[in-house]
């Protein structure tokens, strides 16, 4: 018979369940207590409970659990200092959406050399991810393919859909199903209806075809996800920072009735894509959070242990704590900024 299907396919290769994955890295009592105890706090402070700020924070990507690990460790030693003001989350991102073609993330290549090894990149990132929270920090990731969350959501405690993904309905049902908050951003050219739109979806049951904890294509059934909110992050290299622009957030965001919670990207186009700016962002929303604004609850920060970033052209040569997809502001800096922020906090 002339064959109609699979005409483009390569290969099909079976990949290992998320109940077995589980199997190999198990979850404990003390860290299902302590994911349990982040997300409650995360939603804390959306909901204005909780005076305090989010920080998200880390690599834009990761690509050398060694280096995740020692940047992760400073991070909890750090987070634990300025708790009293700003609850840190680890940026823990395994997958990185392209505007064209590139490294995908560990995840999908976790070997740097495009073999692929998509089975050895999910066990890879649930021990670090296991690892971290071990260290009483807790991981936010970017939900990019709906697959994975079978595999890693357990281990959770925000989560962020892009900015060229959130106007994408299989990633706004996702979210509905989703048992952490979840962080909408506005799109790339900087509309924002469109994460104010995913989120009154993701408020919302749906039903679609996703798959079970055995790996079986399934009939998804969700309750919806009421802990979303949206996270501007500029858009054609066009900050969305200012006092007006987050004026302009909140009367959008009341007018269609969802929460009025704001999270702001320091990096992206609201530094112009610049890590040496993101410091003049995170200034620049403590002074409005000082000046009595009460919207703003939470930021991200791209950081890494060495400033800027690097080519992966030679997966051998790489330098040792240098991020291989955006440019990041480096640890030192990074400390600085953040005790300085808490300090400044403490005085409101």
């Amino acid at each position: 018979m002339l064959r109609t299907q699979n005409l483009r396919i390569r290969e099909l290769t079976p990949i290992i369940s998320p109940y077995s994955l589980k199997q190999v890295f198990p979850l404990s009592e003390a860290i299902a207590l302590r994911v349990t105890e982040a997300r409650t706090t995360v939603v804390d402070i959306l909901n204005g409970r909780d005076r305090r700020l989010i920080a998200v924070v880390g690599p834009c990507s990761i690509h050398d659990p060694k280096a995740a690990l020692d940047y992760a460790a400073r991070l909890a030693a750090l987070a634990k200092e300025i708790e009293q003001q700003i609850f840190i989350v680890m940026r823990v991102y395994f997958e990185k959406p392209r505007t064209t073609i590139g490294w995908k993330g560990l995840i999908n290549d976790p070997d740097l050399n495009k073999s692929h090894q998509i089975s050895k990149g999910l066990g890879v990132a649930r021990s670090l991810m296991l690892t971290i929270n071990g260290l009483g920090l807790p991981v936010a990731g970017e939900m990019l393919d709906p697959i994975t969350p079978h595999y890693l959501a357990d281990l959770i405690t925000w989560g962020a859909i892009g900015a060229r993904t959130t106007e994408s309905q299989t990633h706004r049902e996702m979210v509905s199903g989703l048992s952490f908050p979840v962080g909408f951003k506005n799109g790339t050219d900087g509309n924002l209806q469109i994460a104010i739109d995913a989120m009154k979806t993701a408020n919302h049951p749906h039903t679609f075809l996703g798959i079970n904890n055995e790996g079986q294509t399934s009939i998804v059934h969700t309750l919806g996800n009421q802990d979303v909110h949206v996270v501007l992050r500029g858009g054609n290299d066009t900050p969305n920072y200012s006092p007006d622009d987050i004026r302009r957030t909140e009367e959008m965001l009341a007018k269609a009735g969802v929460p009025k919670a704001i999270m702001v990207d320091c990096s992206h186009a609201n530094s112009y894509k610049d890590h040496t700016k993101q410091e003049a962002v995170l200034d620049s929303i403590v002074e409005q959070i000082v000046a009595g604004n009460d919207s703003i609850r939470g930021i991200m920060l791209e950081s890494f242990l060495k400033a800027g970033n690097q080519s992966l052209t030679e997966p051998d040569k790489l330098e040792y704590g240098l991020s291989i997809t955006d440019k990041c502001v480096d640890w030192d800096n990074t400390e600085r900024m953040l005790r300085e922020a808490a300090q400044r906090l403490a005085n409101r």
